[in-house]
């Protein structure tokens, strides 16, 4: 769990007890005490009226709420909108990581802002352009290996090809054509980038050695690929 993540949950926790010890945190978290120590100094940090009682634990201040996020009709619609051009995507991992967060979105929205969202979603429809069954499990992960620089390995099987190979890469950007997801990434089999499909990676792990990013720019990209 990043740590951004545990603060979030920390937060909500204070949220939903009168007091929360260190040990007890350190426990649900699988931390040390020392690193909730410094989770508390962040939240301190952040604004948040963390209250200290020397020798139980940690509460909120008394009367603390955080505003909740508010959502226009035409935002709204915006979401549904694109929930309905993500489970187009033909990714497991990636359409249950937006529906997920996509739920817990929906949870703040207005009472008739939910309603007509609800009636919008069950008038909108996705077409795709291609309707072969490309699936792929993978998206997902690989944004966490972009975003965070991390060396990938993958065992990768080229459309109308046998063989399968096993490569170290870089992944460096993604877009989608066709309802194909395709990774572009600096491949150190070939010595140069190359570009993957998603749906045709048998297995890959993600390290957690990072590399140097090498500044990819996906339309330089476009203008020196050669085919």
């Amino acid at each position: 769990m990043s740590q951004l993540s545990r603060l979030i949950s920390i937060l909500t926790l204070l949220k939903s007890k009168r007091l929360l010890t260190a040990t007890a945190l350190a426990e649900k978290f699988d931390v040390s005490v020392r690193t909730i120590y410094r989770d508390i100094r962040k939240l301190e940090e952040a604004g948040v009226p963390v209250v200290t009682i020397e020798g139980k634990g940690y509460s909120l201040m008394e009367g603390y709420t955080v505003a909740p996020v508010q959502f226009t009709e035409k935002e709204a619609n915006a979401l549904i909108t694109a929930q309905n051009l993500v489970n187009q995507s033909n990714d497991s991992s990636f359409s249950k990581d937006f529906n997920d967060a996509f739920t817990k979105i929906k949870s703040v929205f207005k009472s008739y802002i939910q309603e007509k969202s609800e009636r919008l979603d069950n008038n909108i429809f996705v077409f795709g352009s291609d309707f072969q069954n490309f699936q792929s499990n993978a998206l997902s992960e690989i944004q966490i290996a972009i975003t965070n620089l991390n060396y990938t390995e993958i065992k990768y099987k080229k459309v109308n090809d046998t063989a399968i190979t096993s490569r170290t890469i870089e992944p460096y950007a993604l877009y989608s054509t066709e309802n194909k997801w395709i990774l572009i990434a600096w491949c150190h089999l070939r010595n140069s980038y190359r570009a993957f499909r998603i749906d045709r990676i048998q297995q890959f792990k993600i390290l957690e050695k990072q590399f140097e990013d090498r500044k990819f720019d996906l339309q330089t990209y476009f203008q020196d690929c050669p085919y």
